[in-house]
């Protein structure tokens, strides 16, 4: 007789599936660990992530259906988002992720997180973007290693694993995973579990059972999905390019800048020592009118 299970997954679009399509929706890593575990038990699947879905937004709109499914196993891999909003708060991110780790291992989760690798350098973004963006996610990194030394689980640190150099394990927008990604991220996770002491089948990487991948569904992605995306990002990342495009020009400036900015020296972060009130007016107004998704 099987063992019941029950699987809670969390997070934004990588858990919702997208890069993975299959007849009718998307299928994405977490059920493709899911169907490995099933061989073995009796499992019960509570998927809560939605696309864009920030460390707040997850905490709001996702943790309490997670934790009433009271789950043996919780996925959790959420930040990126974060990083990208103008509203990023380094500290917020942080008190999210440690309150809904402690909120799912209260009822007996064990935690299924990560170590981001930095997306930012692999895309090429321009310098001026990538180097904020690298030092956010490396905050959100810092989060995660408090959460995994607080409350255990496993952790797959994302830099450690070849496939992210694989292009063909990326979709088309070069963000979200393709169906190999996401398989290659299933079966990664499935090791972890499997040292762990859970019965698990080693996921296939061989393409199974979604929509084979061809110029025009990948055409048709970017005009329904991915343009529409770059869109909403543009909208934060502009501010965040001049902003940081400002501070790089008053570095160069010299003392005589330094004076400008109040004396307070500018270090190497293109964003550090740059508050809103020193920033041009029309970005300042521009973050501060951006919505939340």
């Amino acid at each position: 007789m099987s063992t019941y299970l029950r699987v809670a997954a969390l997070g934004d679009s990588t858990t919702v599936g997208i890069g993975d399509p299959v007849p009718g929706g998307w299928r994405g890593w977490s059920r493709l660990l899911v169907d490995a575990l099933a061989p073995a038990y009796d499992v019960s699947y509570c998927n809560t992530a939605v696309s864009g879905c920030t460390t707040s937004q997850m905490r709001e709109h996702q943790l309490a259906d997670a934790v009433a499914h009271r789950p043996d196993v919780a996925t959790m891999l959420v930040g990126v988002n974060d990083t990208l909003r103008a509203t990023w708060d380094a500290e917020l991110t942080r008190r999210d992720l440690l309150a809904c780790a402690e909120a799912l291992t209260d009822v007996g989760a064990l935690l299924v997180t990560v170590r981001y690798h930095d997306h930012p350098s692999l895309v090429g973004l321009p310098e001026l973007v990538r180097r904020p963006l690298s030092a956010r996610l490396a905050a959100v990194n810092a989060a995660y290693d408090e959460v995994h030394e607080r409350f255990g689980g496993v952790r797959l640190d994302l830099d450690r694993c070849p496939e992210i150099l694989d292009r063909g394990c990326w979709s088309v927008d070069r963000l979200h995973p393709s169906e190999r990604g996401h398989r290659a991220l299933a079966r990664a996770y499935a090791t972890l579990l499997a040292d762990r002491g859970f019965r698990v089948r080693e996921p296939s990487l061989e393409p199974a059972g979604g929509l084979a991948r061809s110029w025009r569904r990948d055409a048709a992605w970017v005009m329904v999905e991915g343009g529409p995306w770059v869109g909403r990002r543009a909208r934060d990342l502009g501010p965040l390019a001049a902003r940081a495009l400002w501070s790089t020009a008053v570095r160069s400036a010299g003392p005589s800048a330094g004076q400008a900015t109040g004396g307070r020296e500018l270090g190497g972060d293109p964003l550090e020592g740059v508050q809103e009130d020193q920033a041009p007016a029309l970005v300042v107004e521009e973050e501060r009118g951006m919505p939340a998704r």
